[in-house]
């Protein structure tokens, strides 16, 4: 049984709370629960433009910095799921961009901090984006959530991101940290920016190709949360990543294959520190997480290699869920 089909096994319902309900990971999120028969409030900055959301689900309108017009929605909440934040994928990276990545989580996250402090009765749990990038360039080292943070510019937003919140356990607040891979979909995210160069016949590995990547399925990201929303014992960070992280090269490889190109242009790190400038950390910096919490806990990948995720994404194949 995968972990999507376990994941609201024993769950009960409520509202949840969702903001960054109509990005890539929150829309299906949110389809998800409101299928699960919760009511789900979407915090958006443009509320009318959160069109397509399923029966059970609403748009409120915040700013993103306070829990002014919302924060009584929290009161009694089953939880929220923060996801909201500042794209990683926007060149370059000025000061203004780099302040602007810092400033919209931490604010953002002070402002749900806020709203579970004022509330009566606190949401028995919050769900907090984060990111595998804490770990900054650790080489071949395999990651758990034991592992210390490194050093850099995203270490250090993941770090002032995560705490912004730290003040809710104090309220009872079951506190998660979603330390997220790169999260793989079809229509959306990374994936099409990375098989870009291959569709032009122009894809190969980045730099010397051995640096880790950590990934996850777009299904089994929503599966995940999902599944530690349903389990009260699960606390703390956790890798929302597949237990098969890949290098460059392998990624190279594994994506030329799924897209019938060759994979053979290599682009120097030199070139896309050129390019890229300081954003040249996000595909030249090596990570090599793997989600023991996670798997501890009993979930089950649906996609855990990278060949079966492809497959899906491009209509190859139905992969068999994982056993492990």
């Amino acid at each position: 049984m995968t972990g999507s089909e376990r994941g609201g096994e024993h769950s009960s319902r409520g509202r949840v709370i969702v903001t960054g309900g109509t990005g890539l990971i929150g829309r299906p999120l949110v389809a998800a629960l409101a299928a699960a028969g919760h009511e789900v409030v979407v915090l958006s900055r443009a509320p009318v433009r959160a069109s397509g959301l399923p029966a059970g689900a609403r748009a409120e309108a915040w700013d993103a910095a306070t829990p002014a017009g919302w924060g009584d929605l929290a009161d009694g909440a089953l939880a929220i799921v923060h996801l909201a934040g500042e794209s990683l994928a926007r060149w370059p990276w000025t000061a203004a961009r780099k302040e602007r990545i810092l400033a919209s989580r931490v604010r953002s996250t002070r402002a749900v901090a806020a709203a579970i402090a004022a509330a009566a009765r606190p949401p028995a749990a919050l769900l907090q984006a984060s990111g595998i990038s804490v770990y900054g360039d650790a080489g071949d080292r395999v990651l758990d959530e034991t592992a210390p943070p490194g050093e850099g510019f995203l270490p250090e937003v993941v770090l002032a991101w995560e705490g912004a919140s730290a003040g809710v356990e104090e309220r009872g607040v079951r506190r998660v940290l979603l330390r997220t891979g790169v999260v793989l979909a079809a229509h959306g995210g990374a994936l099409p920016k990375m098989a870009l160069p291959f569709r032009l016949f122009a894809g190969g590995p980045v730099g010397g190709g051995g640096q880790w990547l950590p990934w996850i399925h777009l299904a089994d990201q929503v599966a995940a949360v999902r599944y530690l929303l349903d389990h009260p014992a699960a606390a703390g960070v956790f890798h929302l990543t597949a237990p098969s992280p890949v290098t460059n090269a392998e990624l190279s490889r594994r994506l030329a294959d799924a897209l019938g190109r060759p994979g053979f242009v290599r682009v120097p790190a030199a070139a896309a520190r050129l390019a890229l400038g300081e954003m040249s950390v996000t595909v030249l910096a090596s990570v090599r997480a793997v989600p023991a919490r996670l798997a501890a806990l009993g979930f089950r990948f649906r996609f855990p290699t990278l060949e079966s995720a492809l497959a899906d994404l491009y209509g190859r194949r139905s992969p068999t869920p994982s056993r492990r």
